[in-house]
């Protein structure tokens, strides 16, 4: 049976397995297993494994195979610094425009993300870290499409190999919820405030949290499989 898929689509299902770490760094991906789930024969297969490993999702190594590679936490440090210069401008010119509108769909996604919070303390088995980090990522989205820069936010956000799995690693567990929840509720107290001194220190805290969280810990034995030590 030949698959209903496009070339486009088995690429994105796995590029988003890998970066929601549904696919853990060191596994292999084999070629004929992924033939055999996606209906699909060798040559395009490749192709999909060329281009992960082109956006260093994978590294393929000869006699060994197509193996996930590990998280480069100098590249994600790089990542998170450029969403944080990119972001201060951004949250700047968005404080100078933003209507009660704005406001109140802040308010809303802060609401949703404290029901999906709770349901981590209520429910632990039932909470789901990618919808908590998209909501979250939809309260940053707002700047970005009042300011009429959504491009830009398309680009920070699409799956990268390094720092999409960091942020998803920093939640597991639920250890960012908490931060998440106060940082968010300071981010509007502020935008609301109008207070501009307020932005850099507060949003350099929120998109470094994932570092000051770990900390020490992300190379301890606990996080070893999913780092590089480069």
């Amino acid at each position: 049976m030949e698959s209903n898929l496009t070339i486009e689509e088995i690429y994105n299902i796995l590029e988003n397995e890998i970066a929601q770490l549904e696919v853990l760094p060191g596994e292999i991906l084999s070629e004929n297993s992924l033939c055999r789930r996606f209906h699909i024969s060798r040559t395009p297969i490749r192709s999909v494994l060329q281009r992960l490993q082109q956006n260093g999702f994978v590294q393929i190594v000869p006699y060994k195979g197509t193996i996930v590679t590990p998280i480069h936490f100098k590249l994600a440090s790089q990542w998170i610094f450029q969403r944080l210069a990119v972001e201060c401008m951004v949250l700047r010119d968005f404080i100078a425009i933003c209507t009660p509108v704005d406001i109140a769909q802040m308010h809303h996604i802060q609401r949703l993300l404290q029901k999906i919070a709770e349901r981590l303390y209520r429910e632990p088995e039932h909470f789901d870290m990618n919808e908590f980090l998209l909501m979250d990522l939809s309260m940053h989205k707002i700047w970005f499409q009042a300011t009429d820069k959504l491009y830009l936010w398309e680009n920070l956000t699409r799956p990268q190999a390094d720092y999409s799995r960091f942020i998803r690693l920093d939640i597991i567990k639920g250890r960012n919820v908490p931060d998440v929840m106060k940082e968010h509720q300071e981010l509007i107290e502020i935008i609301e405030a109008k207070d501009l001194s307020a932005i850099e220190p507060l949003l350099k805290r929120h998109l470094y949290g994932g570092v000051r969280r770990m900390g020490s810990e992300l190379f301890s034995d606990e996080y070893q499989r999913y780092f590089t030590a480069d």
